[in-house]
């Protein structure tokens, strides 16, 4: 079973070890109302999330469905950790406004291939978000050590584009 709203919210004050009166205080709330969110009584005000979340060390999505964020921030990796760029996969995520919901896992090592034989790959130039993505460049930062998120976009059409490397 997940665990509820409140129960989150309890949990993480205590890791980071707060009382329901440091909390209340810092969110400008009574301790009772705290008390009334983690026993599953009542629900932060809207407002609050962002402020709740960023004292709590997560981000408003986390606090809300209890699910940590998979794809971490580009982190570059030192030369002789680096896994070869052929044992990678390049993993994009489109959700376009319309509701569609792509995810394509390319092996790093096909779309080295294709770029260096020009070949089109439409299932990652088919979306407009992603017409103006200079795959070359994004190749070049995996060879020299960028993973995790490298790429997004929301385009003027509301579809949003994340590319990342793992």
């Amino acid at each position: 079973m997940d665990m509820t709203i409140g129960k989150r919210i309890a949990s993480l004050r205590k890791e980071n070890g707060l009382k329901q009166d440091d909390l209340a205080e810092m969110l400008n709330v009574s301790a009772q109302a705290v008390s009334k969110w983690e026993n599953d009584q009542t629900c932060p005000d809207i407002s609050l999330l962002p402020q709740l979340a960023k004292i709590l060390g997560i981000t408003v999505d986390e606090l809300l469905s209890g699910k940590k964020e998979s794809q971490a921030a580009v982190i570059l990796v030192e030369e002789e950790k680096r896994k070869d760029v052929k044992d990678m996969v390049l993993r994009i995520v489109v959700d376009s406004s319309a509701g569609d919901k792509v995810r394509v896992n390319l092996p790093m090592s096909l779309l080295q291939i294709a770029l260096d034989t020009e070949m089109d790959l439409p299932q990652i130039s088919s979306n407009g978000a992603m017409k103006n993505i200079d795959w070359k460049q994004i190749l070049e930062l995996v060879r020299h050590g960028a993973m995790g998120n490298l790429v997004e976009v929301e385009s003027s059409e509301g579809d949003m584009v994340r590319i990342f490397v793992e």
